[in-house]
């Protein structure tokens, strides 16, 4: 048996891989989503630590990367995460050196969030592991399947967007393509 196969991970990896070729090879669209998401964010995990920086911190980095200064609040709702969680997170950064948080003098209340040297250069290191995973998710997938992919998961954001805008009561009727 290979080093690879002896890790828990590997064993999870084949359950999930039988689930998906031979149980249930046609279940619901969502469980393959969240299945597939569990695999990118493991591989890309893996690479993180490598250099230190976990997997929850990855995604405020991206977010600052885009839009440095924004305030804890801002950052938690980018981020889909609650303000505590948020806040954790970022005072564990801020003690790596990635982030600095700031009240300004005309607005006490909120807290800014910044990023550090550090937490700039960060981005070139990380980045590229974020596109080996995807590199390596899409090898051998031929550029139209790729583009198709991309439009059929955008259109599936966007109508789920715009369901949960719809009033109680009035969300579309699930089918029998329901989750």
């Amino acid at each position: 048996m290979s080093a690879k196969r002896e890790r828990p991970e590997g064993e999870i990896t084949d359950r999930v891989l039988r689930q998906w070729h031979e149980a249930v090879p046609n279940d619901r669209m969502a469980h393959l989503v969240k299945d597939a998401t569990r695999c990118f964010l493991r591989a890309l995990q893996v690479r993180l630590a490598r250099h230190n920086v976990q997997l929850g911190h990855w995604t405020f980095l991206r977010i600052l990367w885009q839009r440095d200064g924004l305030t804890k609040r801002e950052l938690s709702m980018e981020a889909g995460l609650m303000e505590p969680t948020t806040f954790v997170a970022l005072r564990a950064m801020e003690s790596l050196g990635y982030v600095t948080l700031e009240r300004r003098a005309e607005n006490r209340k909120n807290i800014y969030v910044f990023l550090t040297p550090l937490g700039r250069k960060l981005k070139d290191v990380l980045v590229p592991l974020a596109e080996e995973v995807n590199a390596i998710a899409l090898r051998g997938v031929p550029a139209s399947d790729v583009a198709a992919t991309r439009r059929c998961l955008l259109n599936a954001i966007e109508n789920l967007s715009r369901d949960e805008m719809l009033p109680m009561g009035e969300q579309a009727e699930a089918g029998e393509n329901d989750l």
